[in-house]
């Protein structure tokens, strides 16, 4: 996928990234997380200002740095990289609010045709995953290299 992205900074197993967002709010510092949830290979992926207190990702600030697109996208440039790294993962994606999720399923669906030959992509549907289609409302994603 060749889009608009912002430059990312990655910690040596590139299970950690980081990335600025730049726009009407000034220069935001972003955190992109994989954290292993599961001894089989299923990672979280959190997203977040990082909290200079903490060390971590707080997933529950609002930025509106009018950005959205360009930090999707790093997102999934980040992912990428993970998946590089780690090809047998499977990574858990679900927003801290149904907004969130929301705007997750949307980045999802926008470039549904692009990812879907490289990934497989499943949705929370009913408490269950199934095949990523776009257009369904689902409250969780996995992914996974093809």
């Amino acid at each position: 996928m060749n889009l608009d992205k912002y430059t990312l900074k990655a910690e040596e197993e590139s299970t950690v990234f980081w990335f600025e967002s730049i726009g009407p709010k000034g220069t935001i510092s972003k955190i992109v997380q994989f954290e292993l949830i599961e001894e089989n290979g299923y990672y979280n992926l959190a997203l977040g200002d990082f909290d200079p207190l903490t060390g971590g990702v707080n997933d529950l600030s609002v930025s509106n740095n009018r950005d959205t697109d360009k930090v999707l996208a790093t997102v999934a440039a980040a992912l990428f990289r993970f998946l590089d790294q780690y090809p047998d993962a499977v990574v858990y994606a679900e927003g801290s609010t149904d907004t969130r999720t929301r705007l997750y399923q949307m980045g999802i669906t926008r470039f549904y045709e692009e990812a879907r030959s490289q990934l497989y992509l499943f949705g929370k549907l009913d408490g269950r995953f199934v095949p990523f289609v776009p257009n369904e409302r689902y409250s969780a994603f996995l992914v996974k290299r093809k």
